[in-house]
């Protein structure tokens, strides 16, 4: 694969993880956005807000400067305080995505192959991608959990729904590529 197929695949991916949280959280009410399975467990919010920092964090200045940026709070990432409201919170991630997929596209060849470093660890451009994909993939599975955990039986499947798989076989589609979900 050359490295502008690379870029191109790496971005899917990043856009269909951002579909598919988004997706699912919309499946909640605002209220239950807030809530956490217990006290040790994040809540959708949470999730929402540490994605957002980790990308903001991650992707300003990503050629130049560590990945890990002085002025990050992570730890305020996993606490509501009251500047957190629904509508701060989406913005944030809108912003966050944003500036991840501006970078990604300002990527070259070469770029691809140039060592960064996160939280001082050395890391080719290439790696750095893959350990972002893997870690929204993690967050974005925990957000689909949550919102499935409270939508209950309202849940409209992100995927294949169970019982489903014959049907879709007979008319594949990419689930999220079309307003129908079943």
């Amino acid at each position: 694969m050359n490295a502008g197929a690379y870029r191109l695949d790496v971005e899917r991916e990043f856009q269909r993880l951002k579909r598919v949280a988004e997706a699912a959280w919309q499946q909640v009410d605002s209220t239950d956005l807030m809530k956490s399975l217990d006290g040790e467990n994040n809540s959708i919010a949470l999730i929402v807000k540490h994605i957002a920092g980790n990308l903001l964090s991650r992707w300003t200045d990503f050629l130049h400067t560590d990945g890990e940026k002085p002025d990050r709070r992570r730890d305020s990432e996993f606490e509501i305080e009251d500047a957190d409201t629904e509508s701060s919170l989406i913005a944030k991630w809108e912003a966050g995505w944003a500036l991840l997929l501006e970078t990604l596209r300002a990527l070259n060849d070469e770029d691809l192959e140039r060592t960064i470093r996160i939280r001082d660890e050395p890391m080719t451009v290439t790696q750095a991608l893959q350990r972002q994909l893997t870690h929204h993939a993690y967050h974005v599975g925990q957000i689909v959990l949550l919102a499935r955990h409270f939508a209950g039986p309202e849940w409209k499947s992100l995927s294949i729904p169970r019982g489903k798989s014959a049907q879709f076989n007979a008319k594949p589609k990419r689930y999220l590529d079309s307003n129908d979900k079943t």
